[in-house]
């Protein structure tokens, strides 16, 4: 049976833009709740955010999308000196972004795709400061790119 036919509740649980949790209005500070959360975050067909366990299931609320980008860090990896740039997520765990997953959307905020790309990450504003660093322009295009390994990878729906 999906996810749809069944009757599934509202879990009263919202996530704001800046990907802090809520229950009821009141904000969840246990982070061990929240991380309970994320290991059983899962999107429905239609795209809607649910909380799926073994035994309960429910639909949240997601400001814009559940998971924020916290930190970045570029690195240089030791085994074939490739560059790559690791992203801290908001539910504390460190991946290494697919530049190739790079948007713009709207009022300018930064994206891209995470969890084997399951899920939209939003850019903190000290997260895009941090990748803006590395964000180059090509004049010849009027496009804006992140260079890794001699490889530009534009970014989609920058607009000058």
């Amino acid at each position: 049976m999906s996810a749809i036919e069944r009757d599934i509740p509202a879990c009263n649980i919202t996530i704001d833009k800046e990907g802090t949790w809520y229950y009821s209005g009141v904000e969840i500070i246990r982070k061990e709740i929240i991380n309970y959360f994320y290991q059983n975050l899962k999107k429905d067909e239609f795209g809607r955010y649910i909380i799926e366990s073994e035994d309960d299931c429910c639909y949240l609320d997601v400001e814009d999308t559940p998971y924020v980008i916290k930190a970045i860090y570029k690195t240089v990896t030791e085994l074939n000196n490739e560059e790559c740039i690791n992203l801290l997520l908001s539910d504390q765990c460190l991946e290494k972004l697919d530049p190739s997953t790079l948007w713009v959307g709207n009022d300018n905020v930064l994206y891209c795709g995470v969890k084997n790309h399951a899920f939209n990450a939003r850019f903190s504003r000290a997260s895009y400061y941090q990748i803006a660093h590395f964000i180059e322009h090509d004049t010849d295009k009027d496009e804006f790119f992140v260079l890794l390994n001699k490889t530009p990878y534009y970014i989609r729906g920058v607009k000058l």
